[in-house]
């Protein structure tokens, strides 16, 4: 990616992919309520296929997440709406779940940045 710029289908393919999953949600599911076909939802996710403004519309209705966290993820705008995001599901939360919130997320976080190192 280009200095913050728009992101690649990879990209966005994959942060499609990670929202759909953040849901539980199976690529048939998505494609279901969508009303896009099957393989092309896969192609997106995959990066092989462009995506036309209307399907990305329904794709980001039926997963209810905002359009700037999968098109532009590492813009700061979008940066403070995510790090917002994650001080609201904190909020409720008592000292005790905080920290085991932190720790889950110290470890995921390690876990994730070696497996990107092994790719």
């Amino acid at each position: 990616m280009q200095n913050g710029s728009m992101s690649s289908a990879a990209e966005i393919g994959a942060r499609i992919r990670e929202a759909r999953l953040a849901l539980k949600m199976s690529q048939s599911e998505l494609a279901e309520k969508s009303n896009i076909s099957l393989p092309h939802i896969s192609e997106i996710e995959l990066g092989k296929a462009d995506i036309r403004l209307q399907s990305f519309i329904r794709i980001i209705e039926t997963l209810q997440v905002s359009s700037d966290a999968i098109i532009k993820a590492r813009v700061p705008a979008v940066s403070q709406l995510l790090y917002q995001e994650y001080a609201d599901i904190l909020a409720d939360c008592t000292p005790d779940e905080i920290q085991a919130l932190i720790r889950i997320t110290k470890q995921l976080k390690e876990t994730m940045r070696t497996h990107k190192t092994e790719e």
